[in-house]
């Protein structure tokens, strides 16, 4: 419980370094911003400067905006460009998997619009652990194990993250200098990122990698602008998201197709959940037949006549499905508020587990892998690879305001396409049910498959449960026939973190068990 400001973050070190800003007098988007840096240290495989990132701000006065930090595929990445090399899907590692990263243009703007400290203040903690070495956590040691193999085949991965090609001992170090010198040189100019010699090193190591850029998608891809929250009514309050190409319109759609019924509910029953599954599948087919990042497929999704049909579809528990399947993905998300009432929602990510499991030599930058991740090879779709256009995200982050536009709460978490279905579950939990933000991103956790990632198709359509919701209501939704797959305690991933803000004034904080983060306040 705090009133001076809190932090809830996926690593105690990051909500440290986002709550010693505050404490020193930054607002929020200064402690967003020292916090992300720490991330890049202390979660190395969901996040970096070579990822993308997305966030929402909500000022003291009422007003939000948003941040779209992601970047274009490849000026030369055509669909014959691919059929040509026999590839019937965009590859998940190495250059050709790469987008153009939008997480420094990004914190660039973020910087810009709202913070109170130079970056070069907020980040140097960030570069001083780089030149010395985070010491491995438990959840560093298994990124690297499962990824293992992919890792040993880039020399600066295999020196940064192994023991001589093996996964690393919980607790040691491997110091990153090339990595502390890059965050200096961009906490000094965040847009050399995208012009200059560092841009042209970057694009350089891909071509030499045999991905097709020109350096000037590189260069456009850093041109980023505040931009208006996508928003809609829910539980007596107004929900914010992220724009396309976040993901941050499903959750909305979702929230309109469950309607004031789900606040009836009694809470995680057969009823409620399957009300949600429901929402989800729905909303992942309108994904997947007609919304990119260019059209207005999000727009048409939310239209009023949209989700007037759908709503007459879910009662229908049975019809034909289409067959794309939720990936895995590692990603991780912040949310800071400060005394003054102003939050930041922040999430950022390599798309895979250490992205493409390519560096940029003598920068220390892991690349994404996030156009092998969200785009399509499938002639005409409008998510297909294009150049200048940015593949669809899973990312999404929110702020809930009353009708004064007071802040109620803000949150979100990672989680590739569980990202959505599990926003919506956090509201609910939080706005039918009134749980505190603690409870609400400990509370059991449910996801539905089929999702729409382009990496995997074909698996079978199912409902995953963990199985601390109630056996009677897991049997009711076999009954009902679903496919139920009961999930561990705490098994499902993700690591929602969530504050919310009392009648009383006072801060509320959450971090989800499911991981290593702490919600810490100031009081």
């Amino acid at each position: 419980m705090a009133t001076e400001g809190m932090v809830a973050t996926s690593h105690p070190l990051a909500t440290v370094a986002g709550l010693q800003t505050l404490a020193a007098g930054g607002n929020a988007v200064d402690a967003a911003l020292a916090a992300a840096a720490t991330t890049w240290l202390a979660l190395p495989g969901q996040c970096g400067i070579g990822g993308d990132a997305f966030a929402v701000v909500a000022e003291p006065d009422g007003s939000v905006w948003t941040v779209n930090g992601s970047g274009f595929g490849p000026d030369g990445g055509t669909p014959d460009f691919y059929a040509e090399r026999g590839l019937s899907a965009v590859p998940l590692d190495g250059p050709l998997a790469v987008a153009v990263p939008g997480a420094p243009a990004a914190l660039a703007l973020l910087h810009s619009h709202g913070a109170t400290r130079d970056l070069r203040e907020l980040w140097e903690p960030a570069a001083r652990i780089a030149d010395r070495g985070l010491p491995h956590s438990r959840k560093t040691h298994d990124d690297v194990r499962d990824t293992l193999d992919a890792l040993c085949l880039d020399n600066c991965l295999r020196t940064a993250f192994t023991d001589g090609g093996r996964a690393p001992v919980v607790g040691s170090r491997h110091p990153r200098p090339d990595l502390g010198n890059t965050i200096r040189m961009l906490a000094a100019d965040p847009r050399s990122f995208y012009r200059g010699p560092l841009a042209e090193h970057c694009v350089d190591a891909l071509v030499a990698g045999g991905a097709p850029f020109s350096g000037d998608e590189w260069e456009a891809s850093g041109v980023v602008s505040p931009e208006s929250a996508l928003t809609t009514r829910y539980g007596g309050m107004t929900i914010h998201q992220t724009p396309v190409p976040s993901a941050g319109w499903m959750v909305l759609q979702q929230a309109r197709l469950c309607g004031p019924e789900l606040g009836t509910m009694p809470w995680l029953s057969a009823d409620a959940i399957e009300r949600m599954a429901i929402a989800a599948r729905l909303s992942f087919e309108d994904r997947l037949a007609f919304c990119g990042s260019d059209n207005d497929g999000a727009r048409r999704a939310l239209d009023t006549e949209s989700i007037a049909q759908r709503r007459m579809m879910m009662n229908d528990r049975t019809r034909d499905r289409r067959a794309f399947a939720v990936g895995a993905g590692d990603t991780t998300s912040l949310v800071v508020v400060d005394g003054e009432g102003r939050s930041v929602s922040f999430i950022h990510s390599l798309a895979f587990t250490f992205g493409a499991k390519f560096t940029v030599p003598g920068t220390g930058i892991l690349l994404n892998n996030r156009l092998g991740r969200g785009a399509y090879l499938v002639d005409g779709h409008p998510n297909a690879v294009k150049p200048r256009r940015k593949p669809l995200h899973t990312l999404n982050a929110w702020v809930v305001t009353d009708d004064a536009g007071h802040l109620a709460a803000v949150g979100n978490t990672p989680g590739g396409d569980g990202q959505v279905q599990w926003n919506m579950q956090l509201l609910s939990h939080l706005l039918d049910h009134g749980l505190d933000p603690q409870e609400a991103v400990s509370a059991p956790r449910f996801t539905v498959f089929p999702g729409s990632d382009a990496d995997t198709v074909g698996m079978d359509h199912e409902i995953r449960v963990e199985a601390t919701v109630d056996g009677a209501t897991r049997a009711e939704l076999r009954r009902r026939g679903h496919e139920v797959r009961d999930i561990a305690p705490l098994g499902e991933p993700g690591s929602a973190q969530v504050i919310s803000v009392d009648p009383t004034g006072y801060l509320l904080g959450g971090s989800d068990p499911r991981q290593e983060g702490v919600a810490l306040g100031l009081e």
